[in-house]
């Protein structure tokens, strides 16, 4: 496995980027500021993107992984690849996600913790209703990982 920064062209992602946010608007807002990652193993499996919030805190603002990969390591893998990148550069990584018990679990497992909710978040910034495993997204709940 090869996790490699992206520094140009990121668009040519934007398949793989619309499995971790599924509107185009909202992933522009963040994509050309932040830091991209593809993990490859063989090919292309999951990509990533972090962006500068403050100097103590990066934020987690896209991970995706191709769906025939799911549950095989990649995610964490990219994860803990990033985690080690900024550990020298913040104290505090965060992530937003919808209340789902799949992706919670998911960033538990990975080392992050409860830290805040933002309410109505995908109510008011999104153009559609989100589902995921037949739960309505409503709140963005973030979760935090010490770096340091």
């Amino acid at each position: 496995m090869t996790v490699k920064q992206i520094t140009q062209n990121k668009k040519q992602f934007l398949d793989l980027l619309l499995l971790g946010d599924e509107q185009e608007n909202m992933i522009d807002h963040y994509l050309e500021q932040g830091d991209m990652f593809a993990l490859y193993d063989e090919d292309l499996k999951a990509v990533c993107v972090v962006v500068h919030v403050d100097n103590d805190i990066c934020e987690l603002k896209n991970i995706a992984v191709y769906q025939q990969f799911h549950r095989q390591g990649y995610g964490k893998k990219l994860i803990s690849h990033i985690s080690k990148f900024y550990e020298n550069k913040y104290k505090t990584m965060l992530v937003g996600t919808g209340e789902t018990p799949s992706a919670l679990s998911f960033y538990r497992q990975c080392g992050f913790e409860l830290s805040h909710r933002i309410k109505n978040f995908f109510t008011d910034n999104y153009n559609h209703l989100m589902f995921e495993e037949g739960v309505q997204l409503v709140d963005m709940i973030y979760l935090k990982k010490d770096l340091k």
